[in-house]
């Protein structure tokens, strides 16, 4: 009796369920997976322990996805200490919770440091978070609580502006005139 071997569509949709599902674990263990870099060039150079990523960056750890046009990653002693992404905007999302309103963003110049779950954007940096915009020169968010600390306090000159907007209200549930 010949067994059946599954078809090449159930290891696309194994596969694809895998993918889902990693990407449905959020900010708790976002610092715990891997990062993963795409794009159309790589150099790495041992001597700095540096390796640049150019053109069509995708970078991924979790559910953090940050598209640029360059990428250096820094290296201490074997790991990715600090990423630095630049780009014509670089943006950046996150899912913050399962089933949760992604927070996004973007800057000309942006830091992330793996480790300690910060990412600092700079340079005309703006950050969508639930109901509020947020844009400064200087952004800090950390991917692991989700605060947003915009601004510099060692100047006034700096601003920051920020749009609040209120909440949808839910339609009222219309009583039928048999009620």
């Amino acid at each position: 009796m010949k067994k059946n071997k599954p078809s090449p569509l159930f290891y696309y949709i194994a596969l694809v369920m895998m993918f889902l599902s990693c990407n449905a674990l959020a900010l708790e263990t976002d610092a715990e997976q891997p990062i993963t870099i795409d794009s159309n060039t790589a150099t790495y150079d041992d001597l700095s322990a540096t390796s640049t990523y150019i053109g069509n960056v995708v970078s991924v750890q979790g559910s953090i996805v940050v598209h640029s046009d360059k990428l250096v990653v820094y290296f201490v002693d074997g790991d990715a200490e600090k990423l630095v992404f630049t780009g014509n905007k670089a943006k950046f999302k996150q899912t913050p919770n399962v089933g949760a309103k992604d927070i996004t963003g973007e800057s000309f110049i942006g830091h992330y440091f793996p480790k300690i779950n910060q990412l600092v954007l700079i340079d005309t940096a703006t950050v969508w978070k639930d109901d509020g915009i947020y844009a400064s020169d200087l952004i800090e968010y950390n991917t692991k609580t989700s605060l947003v600390n915009a601004g510099e306090k060692s100047t006034d000159t700096k601003r920051v502006h920020v749009i609040l907007k209120p909440k949808s209200k839910e339609q009222p549930i219309k009583k039928s005139a048999n009620q």
